[in-house]
């Protein structure tokens, strides 16, 4: 094969059918799907039958539900096949009208059931709970409705409702602002690359600049990024202030204490949960500090700078996986979850839920998708390296989870929250990284996965914790009636930096803009759920590798199964972590911990 042949993206028809995933599985000609979309927009117009009759008796509201959840489930099926089939091949015109197609039905179904929730909370609260009691069918969302009565103290008449949904275009303004100047006006200058030759500099290549062997490229890249943001900080400066503003506005119409509760509230997650992230990691910053110190000796830098944090600490290490070998080292590390959980994985293999080489028009990336009585399905554009190894196994956790929870839990509680949606993906890594930790022999290799594992925690835990500390101070200021200059955002941003990073480090004065360019602070509470949700992964997987068949059942009886037929955090509790203490990311800093002292051994013997 010549090297043009060998290296060329290859376009969909000449992809080896048994390395795409297996879409007839969903629906077996383009035909079905067909027919049943228009059985699905038939069905969608008896959405208004069923308006003002919720309150009627426990059989009028089984039949709306029974109603609703048809409906739901029938349409996600259809979006998962029309979207598969889209992102395969995006300059497929076909497919692409198909997903269109689906996607504006899904927005007429909901439209059409936009009474559902209003009509729900105007029944009274007792009568729903002895509607339950009385009926069979109804004590299936018992747990749906105790979500639901927890809202009816912060949803408002339906007349002023309907005036804060036409105002939230307007007060979502702030937030599509930012993003048109982050990605669409904001232009960067040309930095010199490694060959001294002139780079555009874009959110994109900015990493790649920061992970060169040369510090001047490295310096040259951030001085430049955040430079430019500073020529728009009060711009910027507006832009979030105007979406923190909009928060704790929502916050006080809605009868919250302050818009962390608001947000939080959505998860059903208590607000202890965040204060214990918060403190916990602000009382292990001292092993973050001890990374940015073991930077500063391997380097042999008098002074340590902020644009030599994603500076490689080990070189030259080349891991090679071809996709069959990645799929058979995969499954060789997750023995310890068990016969069940690998036989899973290995029936997802072969079976063909992954979709695995690049090709023209593929979306690029990873996901994990499907829906209720489907199999689910992976996207992978396949490189041969161990990042894709980590990828493929972060996927399955996010498949098997998904998988499990199908099988085990009726269609309304087959989903889960997002509080808990990166955890069973991460005990994957987690997992994977201990096996190849064990049995590698080379030193560049380990002391490479060790600092792989080390800066994925940094990355995830210590950083997200700042912003999510930074964040709720923003929102506390706005509430004390602080304007947030770009002034003070910079002198907040700047000093969380220092107490993170510590005295190893020069903290550049630059990186006290960089609240500008991060888009999760306009995500309303987002970011703490990075942190959280990777402690609770470290700590589950660490459980696993410790204990062994207790631990594995708790995980996958507790964890896997549960959906979302639980809160969140009460799910995992019974799988074997509570976010509500500190345990947890104790546990996941004692892990970092141990990683660190050993990376610490390899590099200063």
């Amino acid at each position: 094969m010549s090297n043009d042949t060998k290296n060329k993206v290859l376009t969909r028809d000449e992809v080896n059918v048994e390395e795409t995933w297996r879409l007839e599985d969903i629906f077996a000609t383009d035909d079905e799907w067909e027919q049943e979309y228009k059985e699905v927009d038939a069905l969608s117009n008896k959405a208004e039958s069923f308006k003002g009759k919720l309150e009627d008796g426990a059989d009028a509201l089984f039949e709306a539900l029974k109603y609703r959840d048809e409906l739901s489930e029938r349409l996600r099926r259809l979006y998962v096949y029309s979207h598969l089939k889209s992102d395969q091949d995006t300059t497929n015109s076909f497919y692409q009208a198909m997903d269109g197609r689906i996607k504006t039905l899904f927005v007429k179904a909901s439209t059409a059931l936009s009474y559902f929730l209003p009509e729900l909370l105007s029944i009274d609260e007792e009568k729903i709970n002895a509607w339950v009691e009385e009926h069979d069918g109804l004590r299936l969302y018992k747990q749906e409705f105790e979500e639901v009565n927890k809202q009816r103290p912060h949803v408002l008449p339906a007349e002023q409702e309907a005036l804060l949904a036409q105002l939230s275009e307007v007060t979502g303004k702030s937030s599509e602002t930012f993003s048109m100047l982050n990605n669409a006006d904001l232009k960067f200058p040309e930095v010199k690359n490694e060959d001294d030759e002139e780079v555009e500099l874009s959110h994109g290549r900015y990493i790649g600049f920061l992970e060169s062997d040369n510090p001047r490229v490295r310096e040259e890249a951030f001085k430049a990024m955040y430079s430019t943001y500073d020529k728009f900080s009060n711009t910027f400066a507006s832009t979030l202030s105007g979406n923190i503003k909009r928060d704790n506005v929502n916050a006080r119409i809605r009868n919250y204490s302050n818009a962390r509760e608001a947000a939080m509230s959505n998860n059903h997650i208590p607000e202890q949960v965040y204060d214990n992230l918060v403190k916990t990691i602000n009382d292990n910053v001292h092993l973050l500090q001890r990374y940015v110190a073991l930077r500063k000796k391997v380097f042999e830098l008098d002074e340590l700078h902020m644009w030599d944090l994603f500076a490689p600490l080990v070189k030259d290490v080349d891991i090679k996986y071809t996709y069959e070998e990645a799929a058979q080292t995969m499954l060789e590390s997750f023995h310890p979850l068990g016969e069940e959980y690998t036989s899973i994985v290995k029936e997802g293999l072969d079976n063909r839920w992954v979709d695995v080489r690049e090709n023209v028009g593929k979306r690029s990336g990873a996901y994990s998708s499907g829906a209720y009585g489907t199999n689910p399905y992976i996207l992978m554009n396949w490189q041969d390296n161990v990042s894709n190894l980590f990828t493929l196994a972060h996927e399955f956790g996010h498949s098997v989870h998904s998988y499990y929870s199908r099988k085990h839990q009726p269609f309304i509680y087959s989903g889960y929250s997002i509080f808990v949606a990166e955890v069973a993906s991460t005990v994957n890594e987690a997992i994977l990284n201990d096996y190849l930790l064990k049995t590698t022999e080379d030193e560049q290799q380990r002391i490479y996965l060790l600092n792989n594992w080390l800066d994925g925690f940094r990355g995830t835990v210590f950083r997200q914790t700042m912003f999510a500390e930074f964040e709720h101070l923003i929102h506390e200021l706005d509430q004390q009636g602080v304007a947030l200059t770009a002034e003070k955002l910079t002198e907040e941003y700047y000093a969380l930096n220092k107490k993170y990073f510590g005295d190893d480090i020069v903290v550049d004065k630059e990186i006290g803009i960089e609240w500008a360019r991060i888009p999760h602070f306009y995500y309303n509470y987002y970011v703490y759920q990075y942190a959280t949700g990777y402690s609770a992964a470290v700590s589950l997987s660490n459980q696993i590798l410790t204990e062994g068949e207790p631990a594995v059942e708790r995980y996958i009886n507790n964890f896997l199964k549960a959906g979302s037929s639980d809160y969140p955090i009460e799910v995992l509790k019974k799988a074997g972590v509570d976010m509500t203490s500190s345990a947890p990311i104790e546990e996941a800093c004692r892990v970092f911990e141990e990683k660190l002292n050993e990376l610490e051994s390899l590099l200063l013997k």
